[in-house]
Order: structure tokens, then sequence, then C-alpha cells
């Protein structure tokens, strides 16, 4: 009654506001500016902004644009006669339903419920999704037994949800609102094990009456919509046990076998739902909210905070069935991280799924799985050890080796110790930042260059100390640089990932280009190579090394030498990384000639300065020692030679080498692509990188020949089929 008398009052004040814009607009003179205010801004050139002094730009990203609907706030509320009804108001003038609702309206319920849940995914607000819908305000109002656990289970799976993320802490404002809000409070009296208790219930229900075959057309309707019902509550079951025993600790191992289970059953109803989301009421209707019974998009709108609403535009029904679908293929592939037990290979397995850009929840869902206690992997092995082995098989430095009497000594295990626990610290860091969407994933990166910086140095101190140690021992083993050139490696491909990823956000004008491939072509993958074979010619030593301790006699240490001919350790990542720096070199190259034929527009010179942007580019490796950052003025030192040494004859030497640099780049790919067996995820890489380099090797041996050479028409840079190579196409 008090709500009424509240509602009462407001309106009874909206009358009097009314009342008095009547009276202020029969005081005033009032003018219509409209037709000046188009006639004015018609001297305008396009990009041109007017500023006043009363009026800059900030003011005009902070107002309000008058009875827009995304902007105004008011224009939802007051538009149309129809007021927001609560829970109780609706059930009393029967709006709504609470018992005899017939299987299309609890399918349209479910299926409009998910959509919500979807865009809550997305982005927006519990208050302007989910909790529109009036039946979850008082599940324990409801009669009807199906409706009623769904919504105790979405409560439930809410839950889960939120605390799964909030746990991971790998959003932002723009991923993720976990606020539930006032008066919305967890169903605490139903817990995990009544809820899936409840659901197995109505689920067993379901499927005795889909048993019964239908014997004419009105028996079919009922038996195909109880079907796409038994489906849905089927679904919501197993996903619900998914979100509870992937985000458990204890038995993960388990866990996530009984998991990939669910999910492939999970699937298989899915499905189901998507081919059946038109037996739910009004599946056809297409609006920005659902209008099924029980939903209002106003409902909510008092409890938004004092700040410019965001406008909320719900995913239709089959877009948001057709999410989580997607959603549990991207859990299907979050579980196989448990097979990765080197670091190494976790880590390229957690860079590789964020490029796919995946949703926010199976993001998180990753995090805790690999990481559920800081420093444990798995909750089983201690991150540091895992960091221990991974070093080992990178470089195998003496100290970490098997039989090693350096460890003994209790300095130089303290040494050690303490280096792989701030490793492990960093490391942890790392693989979190690849948790968060990518364009944050690249200004986090940017701050973690200083970090690298001081691991860099901590492991050159332990290198020196560990060396003066090995040479006083009884077996001296050199231990030059080894935790140094780990730590170095790790370095350079997150400096590589950084500047790639200015190509997937679309950073970078073409302008720039040449100056970023050229970065990448002369210096870090040439580092990142230098390091990689450093890495494997120390372990091709230490094993003949330990070879030489276990023969008798240098004969057959010798007949050993020679049988141990085995190919490189890390071969595959080699050749990829040669073919990588070629590619660079081919778009260097081809950049550079077509800027010597003036088909790259530059910017006016009277506001740019080329020097700003190459140091705005690379600012973050300003922090490093190791690799040292190259000065704007070596850049244009070495550019300079390079265009001078042609010249005298023209752009299509450029093109030559550019062509020379693809065709390096397909044999390296192809040769790479032999090789017994690369996984699937490398696979679909080089078979891009192939199209990539055919495609541009063609273009540039045209461009020899000098097709097009008067023509001024810049290039176009098509990033369809790789998302930082792309295919020269000429206009």
């Amino acid at each position: 009654m008090s709500r009424l008398l509240e509602e009462q009052n407001s309106m009874e004040m909206s009358d009097e506001k009314i009342d008095i814009s009547e009276n202020l607009r029969d005081s005033y003179n009032w003018v219509d500016i409209t037709g000046e205010f188009f006639e004015a801004i018609t001297e305008l050139e396009l990009g041109e902004l007017l500023h006043d002094e009363l009026f800059g730009l900030f003011d005009a990203m902070s107002a309000i644009e008058m009875m827009d609907p995304k902007m105004d706030a008011g224009m939802l509320c007051n538009r149309g006669s129809n007021k927001p009804y609560t829970f109780s108001q609706a059930a009393t003038t029967g709006v709504i339903k609470l018992d005899g609702l017939t299987p299309a309206e609890i399918i349209g319920i479910i299926d409009s419920t998910y959509a919500c849940i979807v865009s809550w995914l997305e982005g927006h607000s519990l208050a302007q999704t989910v909790f529109t819908n009036l039946y979850l305000h008082q599940p324990d109002q409801i009669m009807d037994k199906t409706l009623k656990t769904f919504c105790y289970a979405v409560y439930k799976i809410i839950e889960e949800i939120r605390e799964c993320i909030l746990k991971a802490s790998v959003y932002e404002e723009e991923d993720f609102q976990g606020a539930m809000y006032g008066g919305y409070k967890p169903q605490v009296e139903v817990t995990e094990q009544k809820t899936i208790s409840l659901l197995r219930e109505v689920e067993e229900e379901l499927h005795k009456k889909v048993r019964v075959k239908p014997t004419d057309d009105e028996t079919e309707k009922e038996y195909n919509q109880g079907s796409a019902l038994y489906a849905r509550i089927r679904f919501t079951k197993m996903f619900y046990q998914v979100l509870t025993l992937m985000g458990k600790k204890e038995q993960l191992q388990q866990n996530l076998i009984g998991c990939q289970r669910l999910l492939s059953n999970c699937s298989d109803m899915i499905k189901i739902m998507i081919k059946t989301v038109n037996q739910g009421a009004k599946a056809d209707e297409v609006t920005n909210h659902p209008n099924v019974m029980g939903f209002d998009s106003m409902i909510n709108q008092r409890l938004l905070p004092p700040t410019f609403p965001r406008y909320t535009k719900i995913k239709p029904r089959i877009e948001a069935l057709d999410y989580m679908s997607e959603l549990i293929n991207r859990f299907k592939v979050v579980t196989k991280i448990t097979s990765y037990t080197s670091f190494h290979a976790a880590l390229d397995f957690f860079l590789e799924f964020s490029r796919q850009s995946p949703c926010i929840l199976s993001r998180s869902m990753l995090q805790i799985i690999y990481l559920p206690t800081p420093y444990r992997v798995f909750g089983v092995h201690n991150f540091a050890d895992v960091l221990k082995d991974a070093a080992r098989n990178f470089i195998a430095p003496p100290v970490l080796m098997p039989k090693s009497t350096l460890l003994q000594q209790h300095q130089a295990k303290e040494f050690v110790d303490n280096f792989l626990g701030h490793c492990a610290n960093f490391f942890g860091t790392l693989l979190q930042t690849s948790g968060h969407n990518r364009a944050r994933q690249r200004d986090r990166l940017a701050f973690l260059f200083e970090n690298f910086a001081a691991l860099q140095d901590e492991a050159e101190r332990v290198d020196s100390y560990m060396h003066t140690l090995s040479l006083k021992s009884d077996t001296p083993r050199p231990h030059l640089a080894c935790f140094g050139t780990w730590v170095l490696y790790h370095t350079l491909r997150v400096m590589v990932m950084y500047l790639l990823s200015g190509f997937e956000l679309e950073l970078y004008s073409v302008h720039e280009y040449h100056y970023i491939y050229w970065y990448l072509f002369e210096f870090l993958y040439n580092w990142l190579i230098s390091a990689i074979t450093r890495a494997d010619s120390f372990i091709i030593e230490q094993d003949i090394h330990l070879e030489n301790q276990k023969s008798r006699s240098a004969k057959k240490s010798a007949k050993n030498k020679k049988k141990k001919a085995t190919p490189k350790p890390n071969y595959l990542e080699i050749l990829m990384y040669q073919a990588m720096q070629n590619i660079c070199g081919g778009f260097y190259k081809a950049l550079v000639g077509f800027r010597m034929d003036g088909k790259i527009p530059l910017p006016d010179s009277q506001f740019d300065c080329e020097r700003v942007r190459y140091e705005h580019r690379l600012l973050p490796f300003s922090s490093l020692l190791t690799p040292p950052p190259i000065q704007y003025k070596k850049f244009i030192e070495m550019t300079n030679v390079q265009i001078k040494k042609y010249e005298k004859g023209s752009s299509e030497e450029q093109y030559f080498d550019g062509c020379r640099h693809f065709n390096q780049a397909k044999n390296l790919l192809e040769r790479a692509l032999e090789l017994n067996p690369p996984n699937a995820n490398t696979v679909n890489e080089i078979n891009e990188l192939l199209k990539v380099v055919k495609t541009n090797f063609i273009v540039l041996k045209l461009l020899t020949g000098g097709h097009k050479k008067d023509s001024k028409e810049p290039p176009v840079f098509d990033f369809s089929v790789h998302q930082h190579f792309p295919i020269i196409k000429l206009a």
C-alpha cells in the first residue's frame, strides 16, 4: 500500500510539473532556432567543431541529447502510458500467471531469461537484464513447479558466474558488472544439492510425458513442446553442474573429467534448444527487450545509480542460444589445460585462447582452473617447481640438473629459490594479464616491462653467482647466462606480442607500418632466434657432458657423440620465428618501395612528427636494458642506407627483395608443416601465413616487373586472413 501511495504521489508531482511547464511556456517568448542552427552548421567543414569559452569539448561530451532514448533516461520512463508493475501487482491484476502456464509460455520465459543472462555477460547490469524478469523477484510465490525450479536455478547460476568472475579478477568495467542491487538476495535456503535435486525431479517428470508418442496433430504439438521444455530443464541442470564443478578446488582433475561428459550432453541439448526456439511464446517478435509474459524493461529503473544509464539491448533468443553453444565449446577447450604440464606449453595455450577473444566467463574459468590458489597449479604442484621444470627444459641450467651439488649449499639454494619465487609472482601476473580483453592486455603489457627489467637484473646476478660456484666445484660446468637467457626469451616474446597487438587493435596508420615491421624484422626476431639457438646449443652441450661422465673410455664417448646427432629441441619454434622474421622483412621492403613510389599517403608535415610517433609506439621498451631500445636516429640511419642503396635504380629493387623474403618464408613454413606432428593450432596458423606469403609474393613479383608503376593509388592492406600480417592488394 505504501508503494502505491508513493507512485500516486509521484504521478501527482509529475502532473504539477506539466502544469508549471505550460505556465512557463505561456510567460516566455519561445523561438524555434532549428532552421537557423542547421543553416549555421553548413559553414563548418567535415570534422570541424565549434568551440566556445562557455561550451568546450568536455561540456559537449557530458551533455545529454534531449529526447534521445540512449542518452535521456526520462524518455524511456515517460514513453507510453504503461507503468511498470511490481511482482505482487502483476500477479494480482493478472498480468502474469503463477500457475497453469502452457509449455510454450514457459519455453518463451526460459529462452528470454537466457538472452538476459547473455546480455549480462556482455557487460550490462543485472537490473537491466536478468532482473527484468518479474518471476525472479519472488520465485517462492510461483505455483508452477517447472518455472519455480528454473527460477531458483537461475539464481544459483548467477551466483556461480558472479563468484567465478570476481575470483579470477580479469574483468574491466566494460566487461562485467557484478552489482546485485538491493532487494535481490541469493536464495540461501535453496542449497546446491537441493537445486540439482529439484531440477532432476522436474526433468524426470517431463521425460515421462515425452515418452508417450503422439497420435494426432494436437498431441504431436504438445509432444514437441514437451520435448523442447525437457531439453531446456536438462540443459539448465547440467550447465549449473558444470559451473559448480569447474569452480571447485578439491579434486579438480576428477571434476574436469566429469565436466567433459556434462559439456558433451550440454552441446546436445543446446542444439535441440536452437531448433525448437520457435516453440516458445511470441518467438517471431523481434524487439530490443523480451516481450513475453513476466518481463518489464523499466521495473528496475529506480535502482540504477545516478549516472547516465547504459542503453541495454537484449540479444534475440536465437543469438543468445548460439552464444551459449559457443560458451559450451569454449569450456571444452578450457578443460584441456590440464594436459599441458609444462609452463611454456600452458603459456602458449593461454595466449592462443586469448587470441580467439573469448567471453569474460570462459576467460575467468581458465584462470581459476590453472591458478586456483596463489602460486599453485591445479591446486597440487608448487608454481615455482613448474617454473623450475620450464627453465630446465628450455636451457638446462647446471644448478637445476639432477645430481647437482650446487643446491646442496645453503646460500646457493636460497638464491635460486628466491629467484624462482619472484618468477612465480611475475609469470602469475603474466598469465592473469592474458585473461583480460585484448585492448586491456596491451595496456597491462606495457607496465610489465619494468618488472621484466628487474627480473633480468636478478637473473644476471644469480647466473654470475652460480658460475663462480660451479668453477670451484669438483666437476666444473659453466653456468653462463642460463636464467638470463630464459628471462630474455620471455621478454622478447612479450615485446613481439605488444607490437603485433597494435595491428589487431587497428592502432597503427599505414604510414607507420614500415617502422613497426622494421623493428620486428631487424631487431626483435633476430634476438629471439638467437636466444632460442643459444638455449638449444647449451642443452646439447649439457647432454654431451653427461654422456662423457657416463662413458668409460674416450673412444666410447666419441662413438656416443656421433650417435647423439639429434635435431635441436626447439627446431619447430626456430623455424616459425625465422618465417615470421622473413614475413616482416618482406612487408618492410614492400613498404619502403611504396614510399619511394609515393603510394603511401603521408600526414601533413605541419601536423606530424615521425620521431614523436616512433618514440610513442616504442616507449614501453625504454625501461629495458636487454635488449637495448633502438633510438629513432638509428632507425633513420638504417632506413636511409636501405633507400640510398637503390637510389640510382628504382623501387623495383625493394620489391624484389621483399619477394625474396616472402619466398624464403614460404619455404620455412612448408618445412615446418612437414614436421611430425605440429599441433592443430600451429597447422592453422601455418596455413593462414602460407596464404598471406604466397599472395604477397605474386603481388610484389608483379610490381618488380613495373606493374602499375605510374599509378599513385595507395595499396590496400587486408587483415581478414591474418590479424597481424595483411594481404597486399593493388587498387
